[in-house]
């Protein structure tokens, strides 16, 4: 009898050890596993930017055409600043700096870290040239992938929110980076193509419906799942009354015939503010729209070069302003960003955008898809018609982290769904883009809605 008990004694103590080995495995393949997913993320962004950069010329990367613009050389160095400044000198041991001046020059608004050098100078920074950005990046690469390497359990916790706020801030000036030289290159008399020139083929617009909405409580703001920037949250309720949605976003076409009715010369249809903007700016057209003297038809310069206006694609490059008026024009209103979020997720709503396709961000044309579906998120940014303001109960993060969206909640308006040039996966029903009334460089569309 006691021979008995010490043998299954022994074979318990025995598949105990087995359960034990096999829980301690298990850990160490989702560690590592999580390990490799956070580092092939981190290569993954970082090289994207490269390769939207490599068509460029040390000369090109120099260029700033305006203040709201940066250099592309200074988009590649700050991103990385900001691994450098907020992952690496925080929880690397003895991590040297790439260079000592780099804080200053690449610092882009964060008063906590320091002086700054002025934003609308970036354009003047010769030194250092675009190969040492290039040396910088490899640099910060390599560090931070010994960093991720060698991180214990508890490091890797630590890191991961940190890498992933990183990566998606990256992501924001991989899209910065093609609107800004579209914006340098359109400045140059001979309007350089920052891809080679495409033909296109002209198709017809899909119908114009709208998609209707009960309205009541809803709940918009980030869920929790995964990552989010802190402006979308916290996720609280709003009350909504019912209301409809454009099944897509205006066309070129469409917006030309606002043009010919003369959208730009009459008062009746524009904010106090837009108007007077109109007047100062001497807007008659979205921007890089053009128009040779004895010719009808419109041109349009695009990343590929200057073509005519496509009457089927999503109009783009409007401020704020051009899509109220051509909302009121058009007998209809531009959405809050809770409506909008809520028909996101309505499951009325398909993506259908192109997001960025480095071959070719620009709008495309949106197929009919019928009159029940939400659909081109991705194609352009949508103005709505809500301020940026903070959510209830928002604040911001402690330290210099939480200058990245709470100090900006003023005099700004917020953009939904993403565009031609926003990285792909960087996109959220909930996500918060934000830019000045008067901003067009950007590529800003407009979807129309309408009270029920």
């Amino acid at each position: 009898m006691s021979e008995t008990l010490t043998i299954e004694a022994g074979f318990s103590h025995r598949g105990g050890m087995e359960r034990q080995d096999t829980e301690q495995r298990g850990t160490e393949e989702r560690r590592d596993s999580a390990r490799a997913a956070l580092l092939a993320g981190y290569q993954t962004v970082r090289q994207l930017t490269e390769l939207l950069a490599e068509t460029l010329s040390p000369e090109d990367q120099q260029l700033q055409s305006m203040p709201d613009a940066s250099p592309t050389k200074w988009h590649r160095a700050h991103v990385t600043w900001f691994f450098e400044t907020f992952i690496l000198q925080a929880h690397k041991s003895g991590y040297c700096v790439f260079d000592e001046h780099f804080n200053y020059l690449f610092n882009s608004y964060y008063e906590a870290v320091g002086a700054r050098h002025p934003r609308p100078e970036r354009g003047l920074l010769s030194r250092p040239t675009a190969a040492t950005v290039t040396q910088y990046r490899h640099y910060v690469d390599t560090a931070m992938t010994d960093l991720l390497d060698c991180a214990d359990d508890a490091t890797l916790a630590t890191l991961a929110p940190l890498v992933a706020l990183g990566l998606a801030h990256e992501q924001q000036h991989q899209e910065l980076l093609l609107t800004d030289i579209k914006h340098a290159f359109s400045r140059h008399p001979f309007a350089p193509a920052y891809l080679p020139s495409q033909s296109f083929t002209r198709e017809e617009p899909a119908r114009l419906g709208f998609v209707d909405f009960e309205g009541g409580i809803a709940e918009i703001g980030h869920d929790g799942h995964g990552f989010a920037f802190d402006n979308e949250g916290p996720r609280h309720r709003v009350l909504l009354h019912p209301f409809r949605l454009a099944t897509r976003p205006v066309t070129c076409g469409e917006y030309l015939e606002f043009m010919a009715d003369g959208g730009y010369a009459r008062p009746e249809f524009w904010l106090s503010d837009g108007w007077a903007m109109l007047q100062r700016e001497g807007w008659q057209a979205p921007l890089y729209w053009s128009q040779e003297p004895h010719r009808e038809n419109w041109q349009i310069f695009t990343l590929m070069g200057r073509r005519a206006v496509d009457p089927a694609e999503p109009v783009c490059h409007v401020s704020f302003y051009e899509a109220a008026a051509y909302a009121a024009w058009a007998g209809k209103r531009l959405p809050t960003e809770a409506e909008w979020e809520h028909a996101a997720v309505s499951g009325r709503a398909e993506h259908m955008g192109g997001f960025l396709d480095r071959q070719h961000p620009h709008p495309r044309p949106l197929l009919d898809g019928g009159d029940a579906t939400l659909r081109g998120y991705g194609e352009v940014w949508e103005w709505t018609r809500s301020g940026y303001e903070p959510y209830p109960g928002f604040k911001p993060a402690a330290g210099a982290i939480g200058e990245y969206n709470g100090k900006f909640m003023v005099g700004q308006i917020v953009l939904r769904g993403g565009s031609c040039a926003t990285p792909h996966g960087h996109i959220r029903p909930s996500y918060r883009n934000f830019f000045p009334p008067a901003a067009r460089w950007q590529f800003s569309g407009i979807r129309l809605a309408e009270d029920l």
